[in-house]
């Protein structure tokens, strides 16, 4: 019988090992950070640098549930929908609109962003496209449909919505981290991961692959409306052009926080994890003025180590068989 302390350990970390990888990077980049850039991290700028930090951490979280559905489910097109919904919020609903109130702005952000993961599920599940082709296709239709809405920045956001670029940060990432709890208690949750560990083993279990392989890019969709949301406090405006860039950010943090990209395994913890690492990591990179080309360098490098990371740990057995947070 194994030991109790050896048990536990063993049960942690089928369940949180497959962020290992990220949370040492993290614990570097946090320390080189606090050398370098310590004025980021002070009583007064910790929220500031949440708040920025936050739209990366909540596009990380977005493209999760299309990948733990498998079918090399990556959503392309969150950082373009994170981008058109900045446009459509703060210009012509805030703007044009005058709907500032929150009992406003957030259901509507929720809801453009769940009809967008709607059409990406259509187009996955039903029509049956490849994720990616279907993704990209979406990545450029509201890629071009921002900049058509609105060619250049503008816009203001009010009040309440930039405090969630400050203390406020709090409320849309309790407010995720209480969801995914919520999800995890659902058989929903089980299925989910069963899809993405094996499609037809849960087919031929009863699972109804098509409706939940949908709903887990609704649920990315609406995941973008808080990125959004999050985005919007950041910028204080509309810009149509920041958006794409998130998409390959949020891709590779997910995957170096241990999410595989074959699916079934990962979490929002490696998401969260992964999407710091990222942040911290661009901020070192800002500081020391090195290019943008080299960021690009990085992330495909990061990317790529973190898929063969996944990769070998996939081969041992209890991490094989856990589950994520």
């Amino acid at each position: 019988m194994m030991p109790g302390g050896l048990a536990w350990r063993r049960a942690w970390l089928a369940r949180h090992g497959y962020a290992g990888l990220a949370a040492l990077l993290l614990l570097f980049l946090a320390v080189a950070s606090l050398i370098f850039t310590p004025g980021q991290f002070g009583a007064q700028a910790i929220w500031v640098t949440i708040g920025t930090a936050a739209p990366t951490i909540l596009a990380a979280i977005a493209v999760t549930p299309s990948i733990l559905s498998g079918r090399g489910g990556l959503d392309l097109s969150v950082g373009p929908l994170m981008g058109v919904l900045n446009v459509l919020l703060v210009q012509y609903l805030i703007g044009a609109a005058g709907q500032s109130s929150p009992f406003v702005v957030v259901p509507a952000a929720l809801l453009l962003g769940g009809l967008a993961g709607l059409l990406n599920g259509a187009l996955v599940g039903v029509v049956r496209l490849q994720p990616v082709v279907a993704t990209l296709g979406t990545y450029l239709m509201f890629s071009g449909l921002a900049i058509w809405l609105l060619p250049s920045p503008g816009g203001t956001v009010p009040a309440w919505l930039m405090g969630l670029s400050g203390d406020g940060v709090l409320i849309p990432l309790a407010v995720v981290a209480a969801g995914w709890a919520l999800l995890k208690t659902t058989p929903y949750y089980e299925q989910l991961m069963a899809i993405g560990g094996d499609e037809r083993a849960a087919f031929t279990s009863g699972v109804p692959v098509v409706t939940v392989r949908v709903l887990a890019y609704v649920l990315g969709g609406l995941l973008a409306g808080v990125a959004a949301l999050s985005l919007s406090a950041v910028l204080g405006s509309a810009d149509p052009t920041v958006g794409p860039g998130f998409t390959l950010s949020a891709i590779t943090a997910a995957a170096l926080g241990g999410t595989s990209l074959a699916g079934g395994r990962g979490g929002l913890t490696g998401a969260v994890v992964g999407a710091l690492d990222i942040f911290l990591l661009q901020n070192l990179l800002t500081h020391f003025n090195i290019s943008t080309f080299a960021l690009q360098i990085f992330y495909g490098a990061i990317l790529v180590l973190a898929v063969m990371s996944n990769a070998a740990r996939a081969k041992t057995p209890w991490q094989r068989r856990g589950g994520a947070a």
